[in-house]
């Protein structure tokens, strides 16, 4: 019998795949979803289970670089495919220590998340959006999470963070944003410090 089929009333088959660079096998029930396969027997907690339906978004990997509702696939479906979760959208430094991706670190500059829950499948999904659309406008950045669901921060700090990771991916030394205060704390804004012209 070879991997690509499973004999009738067959309830474990074994998988090969790669899960953040790092190739893995493990033998699992034909009935597990990929979210739990990632979060269960490859202690990958990033990946959240929210609806359990595909809607809300908060499981999305990547599967192959394309976003992918993780709820919703069986982990013998993605045998010999290649999964990116929010685990391994950072790189390692030389000192042992993760330097975020562009999307993370947009994510904290623009204050992008409250509670987290939705975050990891916001990053995987703006990840493969970028790769897609390298300069998108704020009418693309809203597209482009329209299928994540977030219950905290009315999505505008998001939509933020998107055009800010397009910048950083094109130069990692960007200034942060201005937010609209000068280093006195007092506020301006497009007419200048103070409402000058």
């Amino acid at each position: 019998m070879t991997m690509s089929t499973a004999a009738p009333g067959l309830t474990r088959r074994a998988v090969s795949l790669t899960v953040n660079g790092v190739h893995r096998t493990a033998e699992v029930e034909v009935r597990r979803t990929l979210a739990d396969f990632l979060r269960h027997d490859l202690a990958l907690t990033g990946t959240h289970l929210g609806c359990e339906h595909g809607v809300c978004g908060a499981c999305t990997v990547l599967l192959d670089g394309l976003p992918v509702r993780s709820c919703l696939l069986f982990a013998v479906t993605v045998d010999g495919h290649e999964i990116t979760t929010i685990e391994g959208l950072g790189s390692l430094k030389p000192d042992g220590t993760m330097q975020p991706s562009p999307v993370q670190q947009a994510f904290r500059d623009c204050h992008a998340l409250q509670c987290g829950f939705c975050t990891p499948g916001m990053l995987t999904t703006i990840t493969a959006g970028l790769k897609e659309n390298p300069h998108p406008t704020v009418d693309d950045a809203v597209e482009m999470i329209s299928g994540n669901l977030c219950r905290c921060t009315g999505y505008q700090n998001i939509v933020e963070a998107v055009l800010r990771a397009a910048e950083l991916m094109e130069n990692p030394d960007a200034p942060l944003p201005d937010e609209g205060f000068d280093a006195d704390g007092d506020a301006h804004g497009a007419h200048g410090k103070d409402g000058e012209n």
